[in-house]
């Protein structure tokens, strides 16, 4: 299995927000086909046909859990992942 393919479980299966790394997280979405801007410590990441604005800072290595659950939302409400 892809490290792409598990980062997405982990995130899907809910119980290890907080213990995301923040590179797997990143990457997740660049495979995703979201295009990603920084500024200072926010990661933005924008995707056509996706309204809302995906912004993701480090904790530490990991991802803040309330920004990996937003991730979820957005995974899960526009069907990603499945193609």
């Amino acid at each position: 299995m892809s490290r792409h393919k598990k980062t997405l479980q982990k995130i899907l299966c809910g119980l290890a927000d907080k213990n995301i790394a923040f590179a797997d997280l990143r990457q997740l979405l660049l495979y995703l086909g979201f295009e990603e801007r920084v500024s200072g410590s926010h990661h933005i990441f924008r995707r056509a046909g996706i309204e809302e604005k995906i912004n993701i800072q480090k904790d530490g290595n990991k991802a803040k859990p309330y920004q990996v659950r937003q991730v979820r939302g957005i995974i899960l409400e526009y069907m990603l992942g499945d193609e």
